[in-house]
């Protein structure tokens, strides 16, 4: 499987240490579900938006059919 690598400053390393040991979860597992929920959430607001035009747009496309 292809890997990535990501660099953080020690800061951002240290608090990442951190908030794995506090959910027994190890670093890279913490790292590749923020990216997922990333992801995922730009989908979401994308969709979103889509909806929210298709919405607002509906009569105007009615008309002009």
């Amino acid at each position: 499987m292809p890997g990535l690598n990501v660099r953080f400053s020690e800061e951002e390393l240290e608090l990442l240490r951190e908030r794995a040991e506090a959910e027994g979860r190890s670093m890279q597992a913490i790292a590749h579900d923020a990216v997922v929920r990333a992801i995922s959430e730009r989908s979401r607001l994308f969709e979103e938006a889509a909806a929210h035009v298709l919405s607002v747009s509906a009569e105007l496309n009615r008309r002009l059919a």
